[in-house]
């Protein structure tokens, strides 16, 4: 495999057109490949078996990533719909979505598959393709950073400083 790897990285460079991503998909494929080492034939080609993991690991990502654009898609709509009902409502529903918005990438995948879409947590780690704890160490870092988000607001709205003025009995402009 080592002697692979230099066309795997040109093949991941092409693929990605990102140095970085690129490094990490010939990582994944690496990966995959010696999870999936049985499938090898004994005298095939190890190259295009090498390179078929690259692309089919490219196209999974590029799946999972159209997939949860869809997904953010669909709730921004939902949020929408919901803005022209209640006002309080749809500044609540704001505020979280964007505090959602605001947690990484694998913090924030792992709670959507659970908390929105429903997913066991065996489940959920079976699609993203991670351990169980993993998935439970990170669903548990999103709700505490949504928690700590959501008590740093409250703070700010009672320290606020402004006064309602006007509207009172008591005034008399």
């Amino acid at each position: 495999m080592i002697g692979q790897l230099a066309a795997l990285r040109r093949y991941a460079r092409s693929l990605a057109r990102d140095g970085d991503d690129a490094e990490d998909l010939v990582h994944d494929a690496l990966v995959r490949a010696y999870e999936r080492k049985q499938t090898f034939k004994t005298g095939g080609n190890l190259k295009n078996w090498l390179l078929s993991i690259v692309h089919n690991t490219y196209i999974d990502r590029l799946r999972q990533s159209r997939s949860q654009h869809a997904r953010l898609t669909a709730a921004a709509q939902l949020t929408e719909i919901n803005d022209r009902t209640d006002p309080d409502h749809a500044v609540r529903l704001r505020q979280l979505q964007n505090a959602f918005f605001v947690l990484p990438d694998e913090q924030r995948d792992a709670l959507h598959l659970v908390a929105i879409e429903g997913l066991s947590y065996q489940q959920a780690a079976e699609s993203l393709g991670i351990p169980v704890g993993t998935l439970m160490s990170r669903i548990s870092r999103a709700r505490e950073k949504l928690r700590a988000l959501e008590q740093s607001e409250k703070d700010v709205r009672r320290n606020s400083h402004l006064k309602i003025i006007g509207g009172g009995k008591d005034d008399t402009d």
